[in-house]
């Protein structure tokens, strides 16, 4: 089978297995493990901020952050199709007690178009506190957010006393893409949270970077939520191996992306706008009458995984267990899944 579902499905190399067999640990709920610290430490660096703390998971590190930037009933400004939205199983509203406010669309926005979000400073106004940027942003099919938005909307949001945080699952397939530093990318933010085990093959793990004041309450409510993890460095240390040897081959996941997406515009009965193809997502639109599920059901029996995120929309991502033949190959079972479905 051809897996092109996600960059999450992949599996630990041989060389990441060995670094967890042979992991030096500790108790990271008493902070004493070896291999955690240096990872938070290695990734606090890497993206410009005084502190870090290893989580679980994107949407704990995303979580997180709205926590210490909001309180209940706070409004919270984020692009169409945000993952803190979409994808995190309403634990903004869960947890944190926040509503969102959608600016611009597409995924991206500009200064302006947040501005436009901010509620009125009256009492019986939600008080927006917290505006939320992805990049890259996964439902517009890996987009990349561009940095001069990104720069205005932080400014204008802290003069009117606005906190702004970075999802940052994929800023490192962003950072490929652009020859922008992770640092530089991160810069305008006051926290970011990026993540090990999507475009960086490792099996568990983000990483919430901030101040350190913001990193210890974070901390509290981690273990609040359950996050408190024992022997963690066993998961630290792939982490941190996927940190330090799998970035720099993240533009082979973009070139399979473009060719991916450019043998699909060919498929009679689909489309894929290729200047939206900026790193390791396809978004693939196919006309009406086809279903998306029906395509994705129809690939499955021929050797393809790929998701139907949406009624007419399929969704390929490559990653670091797709090599690039097996990719052209999933192109190519992609269109006879379509022809079956159109022929009946």
């Amino acid at each position: 089978m051809i897996d092109l579902r996600s960059d999450t499905v992949t599996r630990p190399t041989p060389a990441m297995r060995e670094i967890m067999a042979g992991a030096e640990v500790g108790d990271d709920v008493f902070g004493e493990d070896p291999s955690v610290r240096a990872l938070e430490e290695e990734v606090a660096a890497l993206v410009g901020k005084e502190a870090a703390l290893f989580v679980t998971s994107g949407t704990m590190g995303n979580q997180l952050a709205i926590a210490v930037h909001t309180r209940p009933g706070d409004e919270v400004i984020v692009g169409e199709g945000a993952h803190v939205v979409f994808y995190e199983s309403g634990a903004g509203a869960a947890l944190s007690g926040v509503q969102f406010a959608i600016a611009g669309a597409g995924g991206l926005f500009d200064a302006d178009a947040m501005e436009e979000r901010i509620q009125a400073a009256a009492y019986w106004s939600p008080r927006t506190s917290l505006v939320c940027v992805e990049n890259t942003h996964n439902r517009a099919g890996g987009r990349i957010f561009p940095q001069r938005d990104a720069i205005a909307i932080a400014e204008r949001a802290r003069a009117k006393g606005l906190a702004v945080h970075l999802d940052g699952a994929r800023i490192w397939n962003a950072a490929a893409a652009t020859g922008l530093s992770p640092k530089e990318l991160a810069a305008p933010f006051d926290t970011v949270s990026v993540c090990f085990s999507k475009g960086l093959g490792a099996p568990v793990g983000s990483a919430l970077c901030a101040p350190r004041e913001a990193v210890e309450r974070a901390r509290r409510l981690r273990k609040m939520w359950g996050g408190g993890m024992r022997q963690a460095g066993i998961l630290a240390s792939a982490a941190l191996h996927a940190l330090r040897n799998h970035r720099d081959r993240l533009d082979e996941d973009h070139a399979s992306a473009r060719a991916f997406a450019e043998r699909a515009a060919r498929i009679d009965g689909a489309r894929v706008d290729l200047a939206r193809v900026e790193t390791n997502i396809v978004n693939v639109d196919l006309d009406a009458p086809l279903g998306a599920e029906a395509v994705a059901l129809a690939a499955r029996g021929l050797g393809l995984f790929v998701n139907a995120s949406g009624p007419r929309r399929i969704r390929v991502v490559t990653h670091l267990d797709a090599p690039r033949a097996d990719v052209e190959r999933g192109a190519e079972l992609l269109a006879q899944a379509v022809a079956k479905v159109k022929s009946g």
